[in-house]
């Protein structure tokens, strides 16, 4: 089956900020079968999955911060996410004292172990999310590798294409040595001048698309462009048109939860 194409809204943080609904409608009008939130933009959980549904758009995962799963809060975030309907809840960075040492990713990589285990239950995944640094060698070791080395096969490797690589990190290889863990995958290009749409710069994407819908296990493609030589939506739309160039297909259904309610 046809890995679906979902977008990461920070892409369109802006015009997300100014017309939830309106950019929403856009998006689904362009055919992406999900999107993955980075900020609730003052909305409930109900108010959002309204939306989303009326328009035919999944939630692909959602972008929180750790201490929204730690605690107290934990709770309040499974019953947030299962009125959104989502199955992948994905941190995309850290505060430096749990990423500042290899010591330090090894206590972060034992605590995802656990807020795996107890959201298990609930249907869901916890995730990291990659920025340059994990590519960056510290105390003998990739930050990446030390994290993804020492932690459940559960926890999502989300992978972004376009960070690592300016990391000076090529993907393939990593998707390779981690089998099954890119359950959801950042699609970001990466190019020297910032300028490039997907398919345009320098990412192997024949070698990522390769492993995803093989030995990856990858359930959605989630399109992420932060770089903007024309407006963000004719950026997110450029992309789009060229992962179809490239024969992926928009539409489709995610994993196994996509779009459904959760039940304790």
């Amino acid at each position: 089956m046809a890995i679906p194409i979902g977008l990461q809204l920070y892409s369109i943080r802006d015009d997300c900020a100014r017309d939830l609904p309106g950019t929403l409608a856009a998006v689904a009008k362009m055919d992406y079968a999900g999107v993955e939130f980075a900020g609730y933009h003052n909305r409930s959980a109900q108010e959002l999955r309204t939306l989303l549904d009326d328009l035919g758009l999944q939630c692909c995962g959602t972008h929180i911060g750790l201490d929204t799963l730690l605690g107290d809060n934990l709770p309040r975030t499974i019953e947030f996410n299962q009125i959104l309907g989502n199955q992948y809840l994905v941190v995309p960075g850290l505060v430096e004292e749990r990423r500042h040492s290899r010591a330090a990713w090894l206590a972060t990589a034992r605590l995802f172990d656990e807020i795996a285990e107890r959201v298990k239950p609930h249907g869901m995944l916890v995730g990291y999310h990659n920025h340059w640094i994990e590519f960056q060698p510290l105390d003998g070791e990739l930050p990446w590798d030390t994290f993804f080395g020492n932690t459940d096969r559960s926890v999502i490797m989300q992978l972004d294409t376009g960070n690592a690589l300016h990391g000076g990190a090529d993907p393939v290889p990593y998707l390779r040595r981690y089998p099954g863990r890119a359950i959801t995958v950042h699609l970001k290009e990466f190019s020297k001048d910032d300028k490039a749409m997907i398919g345009e710069g320098e990412v192997d994407w024949q070698g990522v698309f390769r492993l995803c819908e093989t030995s990856s296990a990858t359930e959605w493609y989630i399109v992420e462009h932060e770089t903007y030589p024309y407006p963000p939506l004719e950026c997110i739309r450029r992309c789009l048109e060229n992962l179809r160039a490239m024969g992926k297909q928009a539409g489709g259904l995610g994993g196994p939860f996509s779009g459904q309610d959760f039940n304790d």
